[in-house]
């Protein structure tokens, strides 16, 4: 159905199978840093608009692979789909970020929550098919998904927050209230990946953006144990190859080990934590994806090299890295710093891979 793969380096890499130089992409690659997205933008007249028109979507997701020499693309959407599928009424206002014209925060709010499926979000995979059909094959397909927790906080906040305190409320008054809640958005998001693979997606991730503002034992209970029950739901292989999992909590270095626990091929970091240290702690039970803070990226290309040389190092010898931003790619850097950034990995990542690997039929060992 889709073209041959040209390009495995990023699946290799998240699969610990040896690859010729570390792979790279950037959160948030296709996005209002990029003048061809807010000309894309406009044309389609909102945010909402660009995620629902495949059309749009597709052209969206390649924009940034045809500035850099990226190893991957990642599905053009939104986190907050499945909320929206679910009927509360998902909405942007400029400077202001995502609303729902509904909230949860009640039981019988929650009792009145369907599960959406992939067919209540047939638009998204639409946009997959036709995003992998026009990368033939150049770059691997990243699909993703919000974790429970995260999408939890804007349906109970109603939109973004600062201090959670109606999700984390509910937590500490009703948390059986929030469990049926997570337990709902879980197997929401099983069929919601599992319907990104079957449309294409070679790879997944779960953003847990805002599972680090819990603590230690509620992160557990509250945040980890769904993602847990989302990667036990999920298809980890498709039509004869693996679909490599990654798992990314924002301030959640502290985890780790636990995060490993649950089952994920690969771990995303923030800049908060040292990408060697935590190699040192998983060890070979994950890869990891990570970790140059974003705002390097408004340095020039000497600080920007000097910057990856550090993160390359620090990983050391060996696959099983993916070179990443630690969180998305800010608006207002300059497009031509990126380029410097990818172009460093590629170039400077060769003297940290020196296995010879074999084909693309390794993906399926």
């Amino acid at each position: 159905m889709f073209p041959e793969l040209k390009n495995d380096r990023f699946l290799r890499a998240l699969l610990k199978q040896p690859v010729d130089t570390t792979p790279v992409w950037m959160m948030r690659q296709a996005g209002r840093y990029l003048p061809e997205y807010r000309a894309s933008r406009a044309t389609a007249g909102d945010f909402l608009s660009l995620c629902k028109n495949a059309d749009f979507a597709c052209e969206v997701t390649l924009q940034p692979l045809e500035r850099y020499d990226l190893d991957a693309a990642i599905l053009f959407s939104d986190i907050l789909t499945i909320p929206d599928a679910m009927g509360l009424g998902l909405y942007f206002e400029t400077g202001e970020g995502p609303k729902f014209r509904k909230t949860v925060r009640t039981e019988a709010d929650v009792d009145a929550l369907p599960i959406a499926t992939a067919n209540d979000l047939d638009y998204v995979m639409n946009a997959v098919t036709v995003i992998r059909k026009a990368l033939n094959g150049r770059v691997p397909l990243i699909g993703f998904s919000g974790s429970p927790w995260t999408l939890a906080t804007y349906m109970v906040e109603g939109g973004s927050s600062k201090d959670f305190r109606h999700i984390k409320g509910m937590m500490y008054k009703s948390p059986q209230v929030l469990h049926k809640l997570l337990d709902k958005l879980a197997l929401s998001v099983i069929d919601y990946l599992n319907g990104q693979i079957k449309a294409g997606a070679q790879a997944v991730q779960i953003f847990d953006t805002w599972g680090g503002v819990l603590s230690g034992p509620m992160y557990q209970r509250f945040s980890l144990m769904y993602m847990k029950q989302i990667l036990d739901g999920l298809i980890r292989e498709y039509e004869g190859r693996k679909i490599p999992v990654i798992l990314f909590t924002k301030n959640g270095g502290q985890w780790l080990e636990n995060m490993a626990a649950t089952g994920p091929d690969a771990l995303g970091l923030d800049w908060t934590t040292d990408i060697g240290e935590a190699r040192a702690r998983v060890g070979d039970r994950v890869a990891l994806q990570g970790n140059i803070d974003p705002c390097v990226l408004y340095a020039g290309e000497d600080v920007i090299r000097h910057e990856v040389e550090n993160v390359l190092s620090s990983f050391g010898h060996g696959t099983g890295h993916v070179f990443n931003l630690g969180h998305g790619i800010h608006q207002f850097v300059d497009p031509a710093h990126p380029k410097y950034l990818i172009d460093a990995v590629h170039e400077l990542g060769m003297k940290y891979h020196e296995e010879k690997y074999d084909d693309l039929d390794a993906l399926n060992d």
